[in-house]
């Protein structure tokens, strides 16, 4: 997938299926765009475009994160636009022609119905069907996504994590919420209580969810694992910076700089600051429990 990152470097040597959107999350609304300009782009010969714009600087999805899922799904060219001036003035009709239609020679666009772009946010929708007619491309406007009768949308997944409700975050987004790191060297405080753990450091542009003890699944070097995670700074320990600390079941072989990507399934309790070690040995015996139950439950 070639990646671009600036409007002077865009350009396609062939006719493109592109979507547009701040794809925040890539949650199952937007999972219909891109499957759509994949679809599209497959049938008639078009490169599949996805075009974003980069607004935000903690984000559901980490850049890297981002690109793996476009990728995946089959996404040829990923264009991911810094919001600078330049971008925030462009007038709708200049983008359309100068870079839909000129650079990108679009032949399909698809967005959905509540999409805006442009200079004051001038552009929309409807706009692009219209121009699309004059400048050669179809455009397909997708109406919004529900859950119940609640609109999907980042703002939904945001707040859900928030709260620590990672069952209703993975409604919205179609996959189960994850992290994902090098494995670390921690305190190795767990190892000496009988609870040997994976410390991982997200990347800091990663929203993380609310603090605290959660039931989960990892993938480290090919195999899977439940466990417990826990989310924060651990304060019982002293702890000076926020991670994720993981407890695996069945497994306690050495996994130090090895790649993990940690899924959230279930919160079990906000993060607590013990009186001693002891206490916290503990509550992590009665969390090993209650998780491994809960665990079986998503296998």
């Amino acid at each position: 997938m070639k990646i671009i990152e600036s409007l002077e470097a865009i350009r396609s040597d062939r006719p493109t299926a592109v979507t547009l959107g701040k794809f925040d999350g890539l949650h199952r609304a937007h999972q219909i765009l891109i499957g759509n300009v994949v679809r599209i782009g497959n049938k008639k010969g078009f490169c599949p475009v996805s075009v974003s714009f980069d607004l935000s600087p903690v984000r559901i999805l980490t850049k890297k994160e981002k690109e793996q899922r476009l990728e995946e799904a089959g996404i040829g060219m990923m264009i991911r636009l810094p919001f600078t001036a330049e971008i925030m003035t462009m007038e709708a009709d200049y983008f359309i022609e100068e870079i839909l239609r000129g650079k990108l020679h679009a032949s399909y666009v698809c967005v959905g119905d509540d999409f805006r772009f442009g200079h004051n946010r001038a552009g929309d929708a409807a706009m692009l069907q219209k121009y699309g007619l004059r400048c050669g491309f179809s455009t397909e406007i997708i109406p919004a996504v529900y859950e119940g009768e609640r609109e999907i949308s980042s703002t939904w997944i945001r707040e859900a994590l928030a709260e620590g409700d990672v069952e209703t975050a993975a409604k919205l987004l179609g996959y189960h919420y994850f992290l994902t790191g090098t494995v670390v060297h921690g305190r190795a405080l767990g190892r000496t209580i009988g609870v040997p753990t994976t410390n991982i450091i997200p990347d800091q542009e990663k929203l993380l969810p609310k603090f605290g003890v959660y039931v989960s699944r990892s993938r480290i070097g090919g195999k899977t694992y439940g466990g417990i995670t826990n989310i924060g700074s651990k304060p019982t320990v002293g702890g000076q910076f926020v991670g994720a600390e993981t407890y695996l079941f069945d497994c306690d072989g050495d996994l130090y700089g090895t790649e993990q990507k940690t899924e959230l399934l279930h919160f079990l309790r906000p993060e607590i600051h013990f009186p001693s070690v002891g206490e916290l040995k503990l509550q992590l015996e009665r969390d090993r429990k209650e998780g491994y139950s809960l665990y079986k439950s998503y296998t």
